[in-house]
């Protein structure tokens, strides 16, 4: 019986997302999102607040867009999968991250709002279907270099920061099939059941 991944958080961003390149020239977005739970405590009725961060990492055109129109305070809808991975760092010693890999992305509120108000704005969906390419040496995260040399912002035909952020989602049937992402999960013959 297959599982079932799937994150959906609505929340603002902790920093602008960083952007880097793959030796193939795809793009890699890294940035938090935080998301915030509020509730009176029952024996003071004082009013508390959780907040809570979202790593987040989109791959691809989702990267590109994210580096262009989301900065630190924006609020983003992100829709996606949980992933773990494991790395060893400069010193020998293993890491490890949990974060959603987003595949379906939407800004909230106007360009310019960083507060609490809410308008739907532009957004961006990348369906998993297809292939592209694979990744040189794969997805180490972390700090370090991202690789394949393109300097400065990403480029495209899409619309300009100056123009705006985009009113409609766009779509990318590139998707994760190949070897455009590494191989985490367990192979089904090592599962025991």
């Amino acid at each position: 019986m297959a599982g079932v991944n799937k994150a959906i958080i609505i929340g603002r961003l902790g920093q602008d997302p960083e952007i880097r390149y793959f030796q193939d020239g795809s793009a890699v977005a890294n940035f938090s999102v935080a998301t915030s739970e509020e509730w009176r405590d029952k024996e003071t009725g004082e009013k508390r607040e959780r907040t809570e961060w979202h790593r987040i990492v989109a791959f691809r055109k989702l990267a590109e867009i994210c580096g262009q129109y989301l900065s630190k305070g924006r609020q983003v809808y992100i829709e996606g999968r949980i992933q773990t991975r494991e790395w060893e760092d400069r010193d020998g010693t293993k890491r490890y991250t949990t974060e959603i890999v987003a595949n379906n992305m939407q800004m909230l509120g106007s360009r310019n709002d960083v507060g609490p108000q809410n308008a739907q704005g532009g957004g961006y969906n990348r369906s998993p279907q297809g292939s592209q390419g694979t990744q040189s040496g794969g997805y180490p995260g972390g700090p370090g270099p991202g690789g394949g040399g393109y300097p400065g912002g990403p480029t495209g035909s899409g619309p300009s920061a100056s123009e705006g952020a985009p009113d409609k989602g766009y779509s990318d049937d590139r998707g994760f099939k190949g070897n455009s992402q590494p191989d985490i999960g367990p192979d089904d013959d090592d599962i025991p059941f």
